[in-house]
């Protein structure tokens, strides 16, 4: 029973772990997103639905920034 227990407890804080991390990446990119958004509700929008094209390319954590950075300056301006 001790060790069910000890398993229990090990793969629960594995998961966690994993999760807080996916979740950190995730607020990470968001962020990253929207301030090159420059506060602009709409190039807000515009460039959550670039990085959501960005992890459905599968862009590197490495080439997202520069990726989002063309995105932006592609933005129409106004």
């Amino acid at each position: 029973m001790d060790y069910f227990i000890v398993a229990v407890a090990t793969l629960s804080g594995l998961y966690f772990h994993w999760w807080i991390y996916v979740r950190i990446k995730r607020w990470i990119n968001r962020d990253l997103a929207l301030s090159m958004a420059q506060g602009d509700s709409a190039k807000q929008a515009y460039m959550l639905d670039k990085l959501a094209e960005a992890q459905t390319l599968k862009v590197k954590k490495a080439e997202l920034q520069n990726w989002l950075q063309n995105a932006a300056d592609q933005y129409p301006a106004r």
